[in-house]
């Protein structure tokens, strides 16, 4: 696997490039439906894909594209809890030393069902119930962590990464309160950038206007990062002022579950390794469009492999936009060499089959 850290690695480095926290759950997609279900009938999808989900989406992306990565979750003490654990140790090689299985608690599961380019979720889980010991205030030592921003309540933990010397990057959920606060991004203040979509910052910045709302934003975090869905990306660096904008890539999406997991993985790795702006966005685009093609959040993220034959298949056809191509021209330094040493693992209609 191809490693982007190589010529930065020294041996003082952490053994850990990315740490991150969060829930771990057990999705379920259906996709090929025509619309959306309908109360009182019954709706059937012509494909169906089962992989692990929640923060494990992030988790794996970053671990295809090579970064070291630490997972801290609890995991259900169920078959569906086993075979997240299973997927993502064993199959993604994340390690795991911090999560926990936990006695008697099932898994959550989300069943998204995508149609239309977009995808509803029902989700059904119980909050893990607190461990024996406490855990530690401050996470391992990372090169990077990844945060999820919480409404309510600041999280210590984010400072304390940060006065560590951890780089933190920071997305938000859908504020259920509908009151979008800006006093809950207060951990900003901690973070190195914010990627949150453009619905998520133009409500939290009162603006009409991604673009606007990014530069806001840049004000209260050293880079604000907004995804525009089919138009791109566009990004603010708040210290130098620099501004850049990525066009998305075009392709047939079968399913979005995770895009925006895959988007960040993609944009922090590209940071860690330190490319240009707009080259990290770029590459943070292609990761996402790459995705949507497969089932699944965490297992549709693309690897190297996947990434290089996309590159060599756009050049092969006289008729690909020489701008699109010299975009991506960033890449020829990158991938010479990459081949494939095992297939990934892709979302399955069933968690396992039983060995014959």
């Amino acid at each position: 696997m191809l490693d982007p850290l190589a010529a930065l690695r020294t041996p003082d480095d952490p053994p850990c490039d990315v740490y991150l926290t969060g829930s771990v759950f057990l999705d379920i997609i259906f996709t090929g439906l025509d619309s959306a279900p309908v109360r009182g009938t019954e709706s059937w999808a012509r494909g169906m894909g089962s992989s692990p989900g929640g923060v494990a989406n992030m988790a794996t992306a970053l671990a295809r594209l090579g970064l070291r990565t630490s997972l801290a979750a609890a995991f259900g003490d169920d078959m569906y809890g086993e075979y997240c654990w299973e997927a993502l140790e064993h199959g993604e090689g994340i390690d795991l030393s911090l999560s926990r299985t936990v006695p008697g608690w099932h898994s959550p599961v989300t069943v998204s069902m995508a149609y239309e380019g977009e995808r509803t979720m029902v989700s059904h889980g119980h909050e893990a119930p607190p461990p024996e010991e406490p855990a530690p205030d401050v996470p391992p030592p990372a090169r990077a962590c990844v945060a999820s921003l919480q409404t309510g309540a600041p999280q210590e933990w984010i400072a304390a990464a940060a006065r560590r010397g951890s780089r933190i990057f920071a997305d938000v959920g859908w504020d259920e309160s509908g009151r979008w606060d800006p006093a809950d991004l207060a951990d900003l203040r901690h973070c190195e950038a914010f990627l949150p979509n453009a619905e998520e910052a133009m409500r939290y910045t009162r603006t009409d206007c991604p673009r606007a709302a990014a530069r806001k934003l840049a004000e209260l975090v050293p880079l604000a990062v907004v995804t525009l869905g089919p138009e791109g990306a566009y990004a603010v660096d708040g210290g130098s002022g620099e501004t850049a904008e990525v066009p998305a890539i075009a392709v047939e999406a079968l399913d979005p579950t995770g895009a925006g997991d895959v988007f960040m993985a993609g944009f922090v790795t590209g940071t860690l390794a330190g490319w240009p702006l707009a080259d990290r966005l770029a590459f943070a685009g292609l990761t996402a469009a790459l995705s949507v093609q497969e089932f699944g959040g965490s297992l549709s993220a693309p690897g190297w492999a996947e990434i290089a034959a996309w590159w060599q298949h756009i050049r092969s056809f006289d008729d690909q936009d020489r701008a699109a191509l010299r975009r991506y021209a960033f890449l020829d330094a990158l991938l010479p060499g990459i081949s494939r040493p095992w297939p990934l693992r892709r979302a399955v209609p069933t968690i396992g089959f039983r060995r014959s």
